[in-house]
């Protein structure tokens, strides 16, 4: 085999190599396309069902993530710890659900300066109700 022909080898091998990366990405992306937004509802703690309220009682010192189906719907929960003055509140910036998993994103939200004189130690939490899809929830 002439030089030359090792040459065309290599490139074609490296040229078959690089779609095969490039076919991995693609597939990794598009299961992690949107495919539809979820309707959901953020939940008030006395509409809570009373097994869940008890795991969050049991965790909200300290920052977690949670999921609880019952009844056909999935409950997240996502609290932020023991922070040092009330006044939290949580936006849920998104809820969609993919090929592969369910995504939700919040984003705590500090007290405003009418709050800061309320000393009293809080642990803001959320929990957003949907219909239950069997899918992983990744928490963003």
């Amino acid at each position: 085999m002439s030089e030359w022909e090792k040459r065309v080898i290599s490139v074609m091998l490296v040229c078959l190599l690089c779609m095969g990366v490039m076919a991995c990405g693609t597939r990794q992306q598009d299961s992690m396309k949107k495919i539809k937004d979820l309707q959901f509802t953020v939940l008030a703690e006395d509409k809570l069902p009373e097994e869940l309220l008890t795991v969050i009682e049991e965790k909200k010192t300290e920052p977690f993530k949670v999921t609880f189906q019952d009844r056909g719907f999935l409950y997240i929960c996502v609290g932020y710890g023991q922070q040092e003055t009330g006044g939290y509140s949580i936006a849920v910036n998104e809820l969609y659900e993919t090929a592969n998993a369910i995504y939700v994103d919040t984003n705590l939200i500090g007290p405003g300066p009418e709050e800061k004189g309320n000393n009293s130690p809080s642990y803001p939490y959320v929990v957003i109700k949907t219909e239950y899809i069997e899918k992983s929830v990744v928490f963003d």
